[in-house]
């Protein structure tokens, strides 16, 4: 009995550990989008700029892939941040972005 709670005890943390630093990614990727500028041309939750898309819904719309490739390339309206963002920031930024899952208000 004592080894199973100790197990459970060991799962609990580590789980906590796990979220606590997911959250600290999002939160440290809030931090990106501000600093960085995106929030100059994009919304999220009715924050921001109107010149590029609302990211509100982004994370249930678009891969991660797809946000990594628009982000570090760039297109024909938006610059690259390839060159910008260091690696930690661009995933913690990722993070956050994956968390943005709003669903679009009719």
């Amino acid at each position: 009995m004592r080894f199973w709670l100790r197990v459970l005890a060991v799962l609990l943390a580590s789980s906590a550990a796990v979220f606590g630093s997911s959250r600290s990614q999002r939160e440290h990727g809030a931090a990106v989008f501000a600093e960085s500028g995106c929030r100059h041309c994009h919304t999220i939750r009715n924050d921001g700029g109107n010149k590029g898309p609302d990211l509100s819904g982004v994370g249930r719309r678009l891969s991660e892939a797809q946000m990594r490739r628009q982000i570090v390339e760039g297109s024909k309206v938006m610059p690259s941040f390839g060159n910008v963002l260091e690696a930690k920031e661009l995933e913690d930024l990722l993070s956050y972005l994956r968390s943005c899952r709003d669903k679009k208000r009719k």
